[in-house]
């Protein structure tokens, strides 16, 4: 069965590409190979692989630099998305799209169901939630599966979780926000998730994210406490818990963004792993990476 998976070299399609299932035929394509901003690119793409599945796993995800770069965030978040599920519906392919929690405002005291209407408070949020209007108009609904995930981190670019360990290596603190609450998501996990979801042919708006809550502030205190067991810091350091009115930024971040997501489990039949644990599994990784990369060095 062939696959295209669009954003292959970001977090998600790296992973993806991973844990596929050994019986798939994967067409993996980066920035260079499919600038999904381009409709013609994207229709000669389809029309020569002709798959059964297609992925989108590319995204403008510069939250802050969309307040004043909207039209690329919709270019890509919008309209590059259109053009992937117009191509896709040519070909009778399904379509899987991943979105995000930000398509919410944060308001509620309560996880988010996929019912639950959107209201985006930030450019990258609305270009995500105009996302999910373009997959809807283009595909019937058996062809269509829109995930809503959050808080991704990998081994693999730029994230969270990196950020915090280069700050904690360089800094004698670090200010982090404790208002903002979510859930943590582990991209390989994701991906597994993913897969699963295609094997199980699930369509419709669903959520998906690890196990459990935190804040930002939570998260970084674990991402220290593990990564110093692991070696990977060597000592720790003071974690200062601050407000959002603290820390400025240009784009407004929903304040409680935890997605429901016990019918998809359900579903896919998946036993998830918490977040901590998820955490585990990935710095594990940066461990033994480095520990490899030593050892190339060495030779």
């Amino acid at each position: 069965m062939k696959v295209l998976i669009a954003g292959a070299k970001g977090q998600l399609g790296w992973e993806l590409q991973r844990t596929a299932p050994a019986h798939l035929d994967l067409y993996a394509c980066d920035r260079q190979d499919l600038d999904i901003r381009d409709a013609k690119s994207v229709q000669q793409i389809i029309d020569d692989v002709n798959p059964m599945i297609v992925i989108n796993a590319a995204a403008y995800t510069a939250v802050d630099r969309a307040e004043q770069d909207s039209d690329t965030a919709y270019a890509v978040n919008r309209d590059g998305v259109a053009h992937l599920a117009r191509s896709s519906a040519s070909c009778g392919a399904r379509f899987i799209h991943v979105s995000t929690d930000y398509v919410f405002d944060g308001t509620q005291d309560r996880p988010y169901s996929p019912d639950d209407r959107p209201n985006p408070q930030c450019v990258y949020g609305a270009s995500k939630f105009a996302g999910e209007g373009a997959v809807i108009e283009a595909l019937s609904p058996d062809q269509t599966l829109i995930i809503r995930t959050s808080w991704v981190y990998s081994a693999h670019g730029q994230n969270f979780v990196k950020t915090m360990l280069r700050l904690m290596q360089d800094r004698d603190q670090v200010d982090v926000v404790v208002d903002q609450v979510g859930s943590p998501t582990w991209a390989g996990g994701l991906a597994e998730a993913i897969w699963r979801a295609v094997s199980c042919k699930l369509t419709g708006v669903h959520h998906w994210t690890d196990a459990g809550v935190a804040s930002w502030y939570d998260f970084a205190v674990a991402i220290q406490e593990e990564a110093i067991h692991l070696k990977l810091l060597e000592k720790p350091i003071p974690i200062r818990p601050i407000s959002t009115s603290e820390y400025p930024l240009p784009a407004k971040r929903p304040y409680f963004s935890v997605l429901d997501k016990l019918d998809t489990w359900a579903k896919i039949d998946i036993n998830p792993s918490h977040w901590r644990e998820s955490l585990r599994s990935m710095l594990k990784e940066l461990a033994i990476g480095r520990a490899e990369d030593g050892v190339r060095v060495k030779r």
